[in-house]
């Protein structure tokens, strides 16, 4: 019997894509976080960000996930257009 080589928890294609949005969505609000001018703000968000994405890490449900991301991704427009705002 020979033994497959890849490990024994491997993504599908569609896991993998998922994973890699919401890699890409954290990343996004963490840079849009840097810009925030008032260092106990920047503090708060950063915290509540990591928990936020921490407290749905074990979410496995597809549709569940791609809410999320929608949410996040509408959250990051809005702290993006505050920053905006606060710069004009």
């Amino acid at each position: 019997m020979v033994a497959s080589r890849l490990p024994p928890m491997t993504l599908t294609l569609k896991q993998f894509i998922r994973r890699q949005q919401v890699l890409l969505l954290y990343r996004r609000i963490l840079q849009a976080i840097r810009q925030v001018p008032n260092v106990s703000d920047r503090k708060y968000l950063k915290d509540w960000a990591r928990e936020e994405f921490k407290r749905n890490k074990s979410a496995t449900e597809e549709d569940a996930i791609r809410m999320m991301i929608t949410q996040g991704n509408m959250q990051l427009k809005e702290l993006e257009k505050t920053l905006a705002l606060a710069k004009s």
